[in-house]
């Protein structure tokens, strides 16, 4: 049948996952960082994530389609729902977009949800927003204007003990490993520096010769952004030491 229905244009869509938020039935899902509309029969054509959309992605046409079939969606929630915490076939909830606010003076945790420690002494997370992962981050997110951008090996986290106060602490982070990740980082980066008003860049490596690649890969993209900002390059040893800043 010919009816209204949803269209999202890839090309504008920034992987906010706004839309798939707003949408009730669950057409709307991310795949690969994008919006996709994932069966025709879901779409009820009411346009509920058109508002939602920031950038405009999501417009009306009118086309063949199967009909709105809302049994096969109340079907679909129940299922959603019975799988909660399970990865959903439409793609991974955890890679929606998010921007996490930081109290300047932190709160203790809760004894109930705190594992059990040595000493009484909070260190709080100071990761600024959600996914962390490159290949998961969206080009374009609000949390990237005006940020201080920092690209880690993913490794440097753990190796590096105070690693959320010296480098997160203010800081949008992106993290990745150019040994067991397939591709090249560089063309990413180079749209969010390109796209976004980043005001710095920091690069954290570890020492070993494979962590070149996540440096290569972030200093080719601020090159190829053509834009002048300040960045630095630190490494820290496999022991937890800064080797060089």
């Amino acid at each position: 049948m010919i009816r209204k229905i949803i269209n999202i244009n890839e090309e504008k869509c920034n992987g906010c996952g706004l839309c798939a938020q707003a949408c009730h039935e669950g057409a709307i899902g991310m795949i690969d960082g994008k919006a996709k509309l994932l069966r025709d029969d879901y779409c009820d054509g009411l346009g509920d994530c058109l508002p939602a959309c920031p950038t405009g992605a999501i417009t009306f046409v009118e086309r063949e389609a199967a009909a709105y079939d809302e049994a096969a969606v109340m079907e679909n929630k129940k299922k959603q729902q019975q799988t909660a915490e399970k990865p959903l076939a439409c793609g991974c909830p955890g890679s929606q977009s998010r921007q996490i606010r930081r109290d300047d003076a932190p709160s203790a945790p809760s004894r109930a949800s705190a594992p059990d420690r040595s000493s009484d002494q909070f260190v709080p997370s100071q990761l600024r927003q959600w996914p962390v992962q490159i290949k998961l981050a969206p080009v374009n997110a609000p949390y990237f204007n005006d940020a201080h951008l920092l690209i880690a090996a993913d490794c440097t986290a753990y190796a590096y003990g105070n690693f959320h106060q010296d480098y997160i602490r203010g800081k949008i982070t992106l993290i990745g490993c150019p040994k067991l990740d397939e591709g090249d980082y560089s063309e990413k980066l180079t749209e969010i520096i390109k796209n976004n008003d980043i005001k710095s860049l920091t690069i954290v490596r570890m020492e070993v010769p494979c962590c070149g690649g996540i440096e290569r890969a972030a200093v080719t993209a601020l090159k190829n952004s053509g834009k002048f900002i300040p960045w630095q390059v630190v490494t820290i040893s496999t022991d937890g030491r800064v080797l060089e800043s």
